[in-house]
């Protein structure tokens, strides 16, 4: 029987060995999927809860309600001269979307091996369905920031800068930058299942490296310390986010610049690392 040629099947089957063999059209292609698992995350993780998505609200409030209390009233940290309610929640708001994004997607490989072994979709709609879900919970959550906001802007405390027009791009780098952290500790812990314990440590001291709950100028008499928290990709976002929205945030053009190509660079390792760890998993898990 003579052979076919590839354009005579309708469907070609072929193994995938290179790095850089990675097909994100798939990613449009299975849309439909991608707004399955997040509907499937947002279901699942406030089922059989009494308060359910109040939860959203709940944790960030509390957060910054013992950040308030602690940091603000005991340790007396200055705040720049805002209010320190405002100025904790900032801060924690858009560290709880970078922080979510890693810890959803860190073990994706694990939490999904049952079916992953048994069925073949685009394996990345997994851990961008994961942000995808942290995006909406940040979307809610700052809602309620804004809430916070109009108050104290009402009393002439806060107010917006031309800054706020950056927001959005802001918002989805620090998504991404979640994103390439978190699929690599979720490459990685297909061989090493300490990392998935690790990574919730991991990710509270990190957010001690950033300046969630003091801001840079406190650092101004230690040049040193200052170097090291400025070399956290983390850092510039939340000094932005409270430039927009509070007035205060140092910050230059170049951290800025600096966080973007850190962004850039863990999501394009990220993303290669998951591509080549997703063909031989099922071996490891």
């Amino acid at each position: 029987m003579p052979n076919k040629t590839d354009s005579q099947w309708t469907t070609v089957i072929r193994p995938k060995t290179g790095w850089f063999d990675l097909d994100l059209r798939e990613l449009v292609q299975y849309r439909d999927l991608v707004v399955m698992f997040v509907k499937r995350n947002f279901v699942v993780f406030y089922k059989q809860t009494i308060l359910g998505p109040l939860w959203i609200l709940l944790n960030p409030l509390i957060t910054t309600v013992i950040f308030n209390v602690i940091f603000g009233g005991i340790a007396k940290i200055p705040t720049d001269g805002v209010p320190s309610f405002l100025f904790y929640m900032a801060g924690n708001t858009l560290w709880t979307l970078f922080a979510s994004c890693i810890n959803n997607t860190a073990n994706t490989f694990v939490a999904n091996a049952g079916v992953l072994g048994k069925v073949y979709f685009p394996r990345l709609t997994i851990p961008v369905s994961q942000v995808l879900t942290a995006l909406l919970n940040f979307g809610i959550q700052l809602v309620m920031y804004l809430c916070f906001w109009v108050v104290f802007a009402v009393q002439g405390e806060v107010r917006f800068t031309l800054w706020a027009l950056a927001l959005p791009l802001l918002f989805c780098q620090v998504a991404l930058l979640g994103l390439g952290v978190g699929i690599i500790v979720s490459s990685l812990t297909t061989k090493y299942r300490d990392l998935a314990i690790a990574v919730t440590f991991g990710v509270q001291l990190w957010m001690y490296a950033t300046p969630v709950v003091y801001s840079m100028n406190t650092l101004g008499n230690q040049p040193k310390l200052a170097f090291i928290v400025r070399l956290n990709p983390m850092t510039a976002p939340i000094e932005l986010f409270r430039a927009a929205t509070l007035g205060v945030g140092t910050f230059t053009a170049g951290q800025l610049l600096y966080s973007a190509a850190c962004t850039l660079v863990l999501l394009t390792v990220g993303v290669v690392l998951f591509s080549r760890i997703e063909k031989t998993f099922m071996d490891t898990v």
